[in-house]
């Protein structure tokens, strides 16, 4: 197995501003999610998240404590939610084994033990994209499927954003510190997410977009509502949100995505929205 990553240091939205695509694209931009035996993270100063995917194909992959968390375990004084988006696979954690399929999610709360990722089917590997933030209180290891989530069906097809979101891993349905996950699934013909788009300055955010074709395209924006950014992404790629900064995305194609939050505040509703109109 192999464990890569990289430490991304936060941005004053001052200096965002005069960043030209490169610069956005290599701060914010997680092209590489996913490789076969190898587990890849992205360590954030932005409150302290862990954005990664393990997909575990001809070996186990074990979740290491990498250098910047000086610990004995990865989980010594993290918790983690995780979300199997491929083939039916396994997270071993200490003496306890879940299985997970499809679009199924698991919590795991902070604790001294080894996190194992196994794959059923070789042919059709797990690929467990998992999103990390420090916890000072244990809480219970707990699987959660969309049949637990809290649904809350949004927009509309004329306004090309009726959606379904999955609130999963949120405080609603099972306790954590701070992280909160979920999954917004948008129907077909329906391309925009987080419209109106808003910000929270209490908490940073994470996308991971998957379910669209390899021939199309996803373009997430970003930025102060009054000076806007953009960074077109592929399939299974990942995308960090400044608490400063709105987060949507409008495609070529309908898709599904994986958020994540940490910070300051649980309240799924702490958001200040704007209006589409004041959008530049």
């Amino acid at each position: 197995m192999k464990t890569n990553y990289e430490i991304r240091y936060a941005a004053h939205p001052q200096d965002a501003k005069s960043y030209d695509t490169a610069r956005i694209r290599r701060d914010f931009l997680i092209e590489k999610v996913f490789a076969a035996d190898e587990v890849n993270m992205v360590y954030s100063m932005y409150d302290r998240m862990v954005v990664g995917g393990a997909m575990p194909v001809h070996e186990s992959l074990k979740l290491e404590a990498i250098d910047p968390l000086k610990a004995p375990y990865f989980l010594t004084r993290r918790e983690i939610g995780i979300f199997n988006v491929g083939g039916k696979g396994y997270v071993k954690v200490g003496n306890d084994t879940y299985e997970l399929d499809y679009k199924e999610a698991l919590y795991l709360g902070c604790g001294d033990r080894e996190v194992i990722f196994e794959s059923l089917d070789a042919q059709h590997p797990a690929k467990f994209y998992f999103n990390s933030v420090t916890a000072h209180k244990n809480y219970p290891d707990k699987k959660v499927t969309k049949a637990d989530a809290i649904v809350a069906e949004m927009g509309s097809l004329e306004g090309s954003n009726h959606r379904n979101i999955n609130k999963m891993l949120v405080s609603q349905v099972l306790p954590t510190c701070q992280l909160q996950m979920g999954m917004t699934e948008l129907q077909t013909g329906s391309v925009w997410n987080t419209m109106p788009a808003h910000v929270h300055s209490r908490r940073m955010e994470a996308y991971f977009y998957f379910e669209c074709p390899d021939d199309q395209a996803i373009c997430h924006f970003m930025g102060e509502v009054d000076e806007t950014r953009h960074v077109w992404m592929k399939n299974e790629q990942a995308v960090l949100s400044p608490e400063w900064s709105i987060h949507s995305a409008a495609a070529t194609h309908n898709y599904t995505f994986i958020w994540g939050m940490g910070g300051e505040n649980q309240d799924y509703g702490d958001q200040d929205f704007s209006l589409i109109t004041d959008l530049k």
